[in-house]
């Protein structure tokens, strides 16, 4: 009986352990299925975030690398619009230019400088002087034979009749060489440069075996200066143009010899870019 008793007894305290283990493992159980939905969930979340921060960081890196272009591009045009200045609302000049020009004016007759009213007659003014300069350096009759004109960056060279040909001849002077020379090294500077040979004369008739009328002579003067030019200074033939304007457009009335020693002449015109215009500053 007492043995029963004891059996009985150990079997309760037996069962009643084994009931509270498998309740609390459940429950434990229970608990881990849940931290694991959670931590699952988490590192879907992290990995979501992380995506999203790698989306915007690259987003960041694109608008960061536009900024940066966008401010390289305006240092660029802020320092472009500081070097220009504007000329008659149209052609520009950078600030080195401006410099040249102001040192060239400096050698400008007072006179002609008192009468720049434009920043665009001042640069004239300038090109007109270097060109003069250069282009008379060891050619007889010097500045005297040679008048310059410009019109919108059109250069106008007019070279007096005694200084390139004897009367009613188109044959070059030989002392014509070193004007010649200098005019074909700038034509040759430039590749895109045009140039317009213009032969003028005075309105006395001629007539020979060889020259029929002013036409003809101012064609061949015109056409004697292009040809030395190219073969001589080897200046490109597709660069000029050969023109003869006779009598036509004189530059002052013929009702003396001195005034008909002034429209006898040769217009050189030059068509230079915008560069080179102000290249010869």
């Amino acid at each position: 009986m007492k043995n029963s008793l004891i059996l009985a007894g150990v079997f309760g305290l037996t069962l009643t352990v084994s009931c509270v283990s498998k309740k609390k493992y459940t429950e434990l159980e229970s608990n881990l299925f849940k931290t694991q939905n959670e931590l699952a969930m988490t590192n879907q979340e992290k990995a979501e975030l992380e995506e999203k921060m790698t989306a915007i960081e690259a987003r960041v890196a694109e608008y960061n690398s536009r900024i940066n272009s966008l401010r390289d591009m305006n240092d660029q045009l802020t320092e472009t619009n500081n070097g220009m200045l504007s000329i008659e609302g149209a052609a520009v000049m950078s600030k080195n230019s401006k410099t040249k020009m102001r040192e060239t004016l400096a050698h400008v007759d007072p006179a002609k400088l008192a009468e720049a009213q434009t920043l665009e007659d001042s640069v004239n003014l300038a090109v007109e002087y270097n060109l003069k300069k250069n282009i008379t350096e060891q050619t007889e009759g010097g500045e005297e034979d040679v008048t310059i004109d410009i019109d919108k960056t059109v250069v106008m060279i007019s070279v007096s009749d005694r200084l390139l040909f004897n009367t009613g001849s188109y044959r070059i002077n030989s002392k014509a060489d070193p004007l010649l020379k200098k005019l074909a090294e700038v034509i040759n500077s430039e590749p895109s440069l045009q140039v317009m040979i213009e032969g003028h004369t005075d309105p006395r008739t001629i007539s020979n075996g060889v020259l029929e009328d002013n036409w003809d002579l101012s064609v061949k003067r015109a056409t004697s200066i292009v040809r030395k030019l190219q073969l001589q200074y080897q200046v490109a033939p597709e660069k000029m143009i050969a023109a003869g304007r006779a009598s036509y457009m004189p530059l002052v009335e013929n009702d003396s010899k001195e005034n008909m020693a002034l429209n006898r002449r040769t217009r050189i015109v030059l068509i230079p870019d915008l560069d080179m215009f102000f290249a010869m500053l």
